[in-house]
């Protein structure tokens, strides 16, 4: 981790605090943005607020997933001492970030609680479990994206290329009950609705977020995690000595 520190963020200006102080900043931003353009959030009526509750886990989940998934290409000189594996590589990059990530969740919602003086009250036990969710589906995608990437250089642009539309696709601007029912059970075929949706059912106390499925999210994770470190554990040297 001191490593993926020091290379990641040693020789930019600022360091480690320009790695929380940009998304802070962008998210903030964006926020007003979005705030002046769509003034009737789908739950309570403060639009930043609402937003900050969906855009955020999104970041955590497509900001740590593709660091993951280019994890072995950065640490390859490193991966060439015996006592260094590709799991050190992995863990090292998803703490440091996840750390990272969630401190940056936790300035935006308290800046924003403070500012626009909100006086919400949380459901933990809700947001709790979607971060545990959210902290398990970004660790798998990221582990079979780490193999996928790293054997076929194709998937990366194909993978880019599918993640255009998540943006809309993962419920940021509404919430499921927004959608028409016909197309619905469509929708949360991804799992990321479910996450921020229960993520939301944490923040705003009359949501109550019918419509996730914590055992779906889970399955999802449990395969993926277990091909893709299957698949790392069978192909990594291969992978290395290209």
């Amino acid at each position: 981790m001191l490593r993926e520190m020091s290379s990641s963020y040693g020789t930019s200006p600022g360091g480690y605090l320009w790695a929380i102080a940009e998304p802070v900043a962008g998210v903030a931003l964006l926020s007003v943005i979005f705030s002046l353009i769509l003034r009737s959030p789908s739950l309570g009526t403060n639009f930043p607020y609402f937003y900050a509750t969906g855009l955020l886990p999104f970041m955590f989940y497509m900001t740590i997933s593709n660091l993951l998934a280019a994890s072995i290409r950065y640490s390859k000189p490193l991966l060439a001492y015996p006592a260094v594996t590709f799991m050190d590589a992995l863990l090292a990059r998803f703490l440091l970030n996840a750390l990272t990530q969630l401190l940056v969740m936790f300035i935006v919602m308290s800046g924003i609680i403070l500012i626009y003086r909100i006086n919400p009250i949380l459901n933990w036990p809700a947001i709790l479990s979607a971060m545990s969710m959210l902290v398990a589906l970004t660790f798998s995608v990221g582990v079979m994206n780490c193999y996928l990437i790293t054997r076929f250089p194709l998937w990366a642009r194909l993978w880019a290329v599918a993640n255009r539309p998540m943006f809309i696709l993962a419920g940021i601007f509404f919430v499921p009950e927004d959608i028409p029912t016909r197309f619905r059970d469509y929708f949360m075929l991804n799992p990321l609705p479910h996450i921020i949706s229960e993520m939301r059912k944490g923040f705003f106390a009359t949501y109550d977020a019918v419509h996730v499925n914590p055992f779906y999210v889970y399955s999802i994770c449990i395969v993926l995690s277990i091909f893709g470190l299957l698949l790392l554990i069978r192909h990594h040297k291969d992978i290395l000595l290209r």
